[in-house]
């Protein structure tokens, strides 16, 4: 019989690194006040790249010329998905944006298979979201602006999926480092915008670093571990309860309460995005 220790220790990484990206999310959001949403991006952003570039053995300028434009890609997926959601964290709670990003990955897995099952879990997973921008759903109606915001986030994180599978085939983590470093770059005339002088307070710095670890560094670290131990297609399933995490952190984290339907909602697109995931070619890539 084989040894069960190494999976349960993968699927403790795959927990450990959800709770982490969504604990990161919600001390983020403590930066809004001072900073907003763009300056809080921008200092996650920047303490990524410079982490992933301490790890990393070469920059942009050593990559080969035909991962360039991949590398600019990632870093235009990367910098438009934190964008839109910090900006929708600012008028959703977190369970709600995080499920209704979480269309990105859900799309990339339905779409990259050929099972009539999936188009199943694309009606749940639809029936989810409608309930979930239903006025009836929760105590007050749903910010319009929040939601297309969360939705477009989901948009740019198929496009990050994708992305991340070809400047993945070169070997080590300079693609990556550079995406990161760009990602930063673009985000940089929003964060200065919305934060200006204040990001230079020693206090604002440290809870940026604090949320820069908790959502790049260390759930990298721990999915890293994870997909050395799991087939691709459990990984994905596991990483599907992201949206259930994201509720509970919000609540315990931020006292973020959700009315009985909007979990009931939140329920349907995690069971949606498990069943589609299961069964893609493609597992939900981490975000960073």
């Amino acid at each position: 019989m084989a040894d069960p220790r190494p999976t349960r220790t993968a699927v403790a990484f795959v927990l450990g690194s959800i709770v982490s990206v969504q604990c990161g999310a919600a001390l983020a959001t403590t930066l809004f006040d001072e900073v907003g949403p763009g300056g809080a991006v921008l200092l996650r952003s920047a303490f990524a790249a410079l982490a992933l570039a301490a790890f990393a053995r070469r920059g942009l300028g050593e990559l080969r010329r035909e991962l360039r434009r991949d590398v600019a890609v990632f870093a235009l997926a990367l910098a438009g998905m934190n964008l839109c959601f910090y900006e929708s964290l600012d008028r959703l709670p977190l369970g709600v944006a995080v499920t209704l990003e979480f269309v990105g990955p859900l799309g990339v897995a339905v779409i990259g298979t050929r099972r009539r099952l999936d188009a199943v879990w694309g009606l749940i997973a639809a029936v989810g979201i409608v309930l979930l921008l239903s006025e009836g759903s929760g105590s007050g109606s749903i910010d319009a602006l929040g939601a297309a915001l969360a939705l477009t986030a989901g948009g740019f994180w198929g496009l990050y999926i994708l992305q991340s599978a070809r400047v993945g085939r070169d070997p080590g983590l300079g693609g990556l480092a550079a995406a990161a470093a760009l990602s930063a770059l673009i985000v940089a005339p929003f964060g200065l915008a919305q934060g200006g002088l204040e990001l230079l307070d020693p206090a604002v710095l440290a809870v940026g670093l604090g949320a820069g670890l908790l959502s790049s560094a260390i759930p990298y670290a721990l999915e890293l571990e994870a997909l050395r131990r799991l087939p691709n297609a459990v990984f994905g399933v596991l990483m599907s309860l992201e949206p259930a995490v994201a509720a509970a952190i919000g609540f315990l984290a931020l006292s973020q309460s959700l009315a009985a339907l909007q979990l009931v909602a939140i329920a349907l697109v995690v069971i949606a995005s498990a069943g589609a995931l299961r069964t893609a070619s493609t597992p939900a890539a981490p975000e960073i």
